[in-house]
């Protein structure tokens, strides 16, 4: 078996070039990218898990601020952003793949109570790599977190976050 190679290797590329392909994995963040770029890439970059790898260990090295400001521009699962199109195509192709777009009326509703209660208790939106999931195991990581603490589900978002470029950069691999 071959390692997987990115299309547009990332260790050929100058700054602009890159955080122009790239700077898209980390929603709405592409200082991400930029970061990434600066440390230094090499050819094992190349590499989807590697790259997701370094680029994640941006996003852990962060300070709390720079952590929301990616957590924030993330949007809610099965929410308004979705109903009403808005959503970036990685975000809508990962929550149709997860089932989000076939939910019951019943399932939205209850998606609104939770993104809702997960706002009010944390200040920002529920996230999680939602690849591989569907609408029932999602629901329930939703009322499993809620009994998080704040710390602990800033951490899990900047995990799942990452799990979520790491995917994306694994689906743009040739």
């Amino acid at each position: 078996m071959t390692t997987p190679i990115l299309e547009k290797r990332p260790s050929l590329m100058d700054k602009a070039t890159f955080v122009a392909t790239y700077g898209d994995v980390f929603e709405h963040s592409p200082w991400v990218a930029e970061a990434a770029w600066e440390l230094g890439l090499t050819e094992r970059h190349d590499n989807p898990v590697t790259l997701a790898e370094h680029m994640g260990q941006v996003l852990i090295d962060a300070d709390k601020a720079q952590q929301m400001q990616v957590i924030l521009a993330h949007p809610d699962l099965a929410g308004k952003a979705a109903a009403a199109g808005e959503l970036t195509n990685d975000s809508t192709r990962e929550q149709a793949g997860a089932g989000l777009d076939q939910c019951t009326q019943e399932e939205l509703e209850r998606f609104t109570r939770l993104n809702n209660a997960y706002k009010e208790r944390f200040g920002f939106p529920f996230i999680m790599a939602v690849k591989g999931g569907n609408r029932h195991t999602i629901l329930a990581a939703f009322e499993e977190r809620l009994h998080h603490d704040a710390d602990q589900e800033r951490r899990e978002a900047v995990a799942q976050i990452n799990r979520i470029a790491r995917f994306r950069l694994e689906d743009r691999a040739s």
